[in-house]
């Protein structure tokens, strides 16, 4: 910063400035370095007066930084300097530098603030406009220790204590370092231990898109003052179960056309869960129930089975084995049309005799004897294609088309889009999947 003062009457600037430093503190008068005045004396430039205040700034009782005050006197029309405060510390020097522009006499004032506990060996260094050295003045030693934050990493975990994967989780980054942006001596962050790549603007972590697993995460910081800070954050997500319930029945071996239904019964059940009945395969629209009515199912054996679908599409299936027995007041059809073995221990039923068995015996091995004796070449199958072609590259592995992939505890292979959604490698099928 560049400080410009007009031409002043010399001698009344001069014993007011003395004045009024006497009144706050000791002057020391800059008289043993000859060189130093020779030298500043070569520019036509005289240091009049030197002073170094102490400063407690955050007042807890230990001096954390001094300011030193220069009286510059000139007989030159006009100088051009750069006034540099050097303080040495642990073999590190910082420097606090200011650059005037002055006639007659100025005033200069620099503050330096301790950046850690301990000795702070000060100097006083003057240069001219091109950065030529005129002079140096040391200034005594001091005992410092620092107001200014040192570095501070802190991972914060906001999330259920049972983390289970798609559920609510955010990691809080906090970063401060008041000391290297002081001095210009900034530093590198290093994040290690996420499945994807973390930088230093990302304050927020979401990590219910992670895969399931154990993350032990670890931040790192170092200033170029040589300052460290770390943090540490350990925790495990875990794959969701899926939804676990039963089947009971009601009206198992009933007439048909009486009470009967399925009942799911859930420890814990959730009602956003979708619900899909099937009977025999063939899917029960509109029933997306807990309790399915069986009433008017016919006669006979049925397979009813039950998938519950999370809102994360996990599922899990169960499923009965449902008789029904026809109605006493059924008509002839209906009888002849179910199972016969529903019809109770009066159904009727014929013999057949040895001629029946004899010709029934011919049949079958006149059947194996011509496949025995004919041969025929075996025609190939046309096997219905499996779906869409495996993504694979040429090598075989998985094509992740450039998305950054990584594998769970469970050796899955999760890749990931530039949208943050997921896709999990189907093994058997050779194909990505999305999972939501």
């Amino acid at each position: 910063m560049a400080l410009h003062n007009e031409r002043l009457p010399r001698s009344p600037f001069v014993l007011g400035a003395l004045l009024v430093l006497t009144i706050l503190g000791p002057v020391s008068f800059v008289q043993g370095d000859s060189g130093a005045v020779d030298a500043l004396a070569e520019r036509g430039l005289a240091l009049v007066a030197l002073r170094n205040d102490t400063i407690d700034t955050n007042q807890d009782g230990d001096i954390d930084a001094v300011r030193v005050v220069a009286i510059l006197n000139s007989t030159a029309a006009q100088n051009d300097l750069i006034i540099k405060l050097r303080g040495l510390h642990k073999e590190r020097e910082v420097l606090e530098v200011q650059e005037i522009s002055f006639v007659g006499q100025t005033n200069i004032t620099l503050l330096y603030d301790a950046w850690s506990s301990g000795e702070h060996k000060l100097r006083l260094d003057f240069f001219d406009e091109d950065g030529v050295f005129i002079a140096s003045y040391p200034l005594p030693t001091f005992q410092l220790r620092p107001s200014l934050q040192i570095p501070m990493l802190r991972l914060n975990l906001e999330a259920d204590s049972l983390l289970q994967t798609g559920e609510s989780c955010i990691i809080q980054r906090m970063f401060d370092d008041q000391t290297g942006p002081r001095y210009g001596e900034i530093g590198l962050r290093t994040f290690t231990g996420a499945p994807f790549s973390v930088l230093d603007h990302h304050d927020e972590l979401d990590c219910s898109i992670w895969p399931a697993g154990s993350y032990q995460l670890k931040e790192t910081y170092r200033n170029g003052l040589g300052q460290t800070a770390e943090a540490y954050l350990n925790f495990s997500i875990n794959n969701r179960p899926a939804p676990e319930f039963e089947l009971t029945v009601l009206g198992e071996q009933h007439a048909v056309g009486t009470l009967c239904e399925v009942k799911m019964t859930a420890d814990a059940p959730n009602p956003t869960w979708a619900k899909v009945w099937r009977i025999r395969g063939a899917v029960v629209e509109g029933a997306n129930t807990t309790v399915l009515d069986c009433s008017n199912l016919p006669a006979g054996s049925h397979l009813i089975t039950l998938e519950v679908i999370t809102t994360k599409q996990i599922s899990s299936i169960q499923g009965l084995n449902l008789v029904r027995l026809a109605s006493n007041d059924s008509d002839t059809s209906a009888n002849t049309t179910g199972p016969s073995y529903y019809l109770g221990p009066a159904t009727p039923t014929q013999s057949v005799g040895w001629m029946s068995i004899g010709v029934l015996a011919l049949l079958v091995a006149v059947i194996v004897f011509l496949s025995l004796v004919r041969t025929e070449a075996p025609t190939p199958h046309d096997l219905p294609q499996p779906g869409a072609q495996p993504q694979l590259l040429e090598d075989g592995s998985p094509d992740h088309e450039g998305m950054p992939t990584i594998v769970d505890d469970q050796g899955v292979l999760w890749r990931r889009h530039p949208s943050g959604d997921l896709d999990w490698w189907d093994r058997d099928w050779q194909r990505w999947h999305r999972w939501e």
